[in-house]
C-alpha cells in the first residue's frame, strides 16, 4: 500500500497552503490560538473562503460544497491548522448543514442551506443542562408536539456560541 501523497495531492496542498499565505487577514493571525474570536472574525474569513468555494470543504458539490476526496479535506485539515486559522463556521457548516442535506426536505435544503453556505445565517449548540452537564442521556428538555409545532420546555447551559445565533440545534 503507498501512502505518499499523489502529484494531483501535492499540487492541491501547494494551492491551499497558498491561498492561506495570501488570503487569511492578517488581523486575525493569532486569535485562534488565544480564542479571541468575535462574530466578524469568522465571517472575514468564510466569506473569504465563500469567494474561492471552500466555505463547505466537507460537503457535496450539488449542495455548493467543494466535493473534495476524503485525502483532500485532510490536506485542507492540515493546512488549516498550519496556518492557525479560523474553521468553517461552527455548528452549520460542520453539524446541521450535513444533517440538513442528507435528512431534510427539498423545502428544508431551499431555505437553510444558503444561508449557512453564505454565513449569513448562524447556528449555536444547546446540549448542556442544568444538573446534567454534557451528559446527553440526563437532559430534560423535551419538545411536546401541539398541532402543526412544537412546545420546547427546559433550560440550556453553555449554549455555545448563543450570542451570535439567529438559529439553534438542541438535545
Amino acid at each position: 500500500m503507498d501512502l505518499n501523497f499523489s502529484s494531483e495531492e501535492i499540487a492541491f496542498r501547494n494551492e491551499v497552503r497558498a491561498f492561506i499565505e495570501e488570503n487569511y487577514p492578517k488581523h486575525l493571525k493569532g486569535k485562534v490560538l488565544r480564542e479571541d474570536l468575535s462574530k466578524e472574525d469568522f465571517l472575514a474569513w468564510h466569506k473569504i473562503l465563500g469567494k474561492k468555494g471552500w466555505s463547505a470543504p466537507a460537503w457535496p458539490k450539488e449542495y455548493g460544497g467543494t466535493g473534495w476526496t476524503a485525502t483532500q479535506r485532510y490536506i485542507w485539515l492540515e493546512e488549516n491548522a498550519r496556518g492557525e486559522t479560523i474553521p468553517p463556521l461552527p455548528f452549520g457548516v460542520s453539524m446541521v448543514g450535513p444533517v440538513i442535506y442528507t435528512f431534510g426536505t427539498p423545502e428544508q435544503k431551499q431555505k437553510y442551506l444558503p444561508g449557512i453556505l453564505s454565513g449569513d445565517v448562524w447556528w449555536c449548540q444547546g446540549y448542556s443542562e442544568p444538573g446534567a452537564g454534557s451528559d446527553l442521556a440526563s437532559l430534560k428538555t423535551r419538545a411536546v408536539r401541539e398541532g402543526d409545532y412544537y412546545i420546547v420546555n427546559g433550560q440550556k447551559t453553555w449554549t455555545t456560541l448563543g450570542q451570535h445565533a439567529d438559529w439553534g440545534f438542541f438535545l
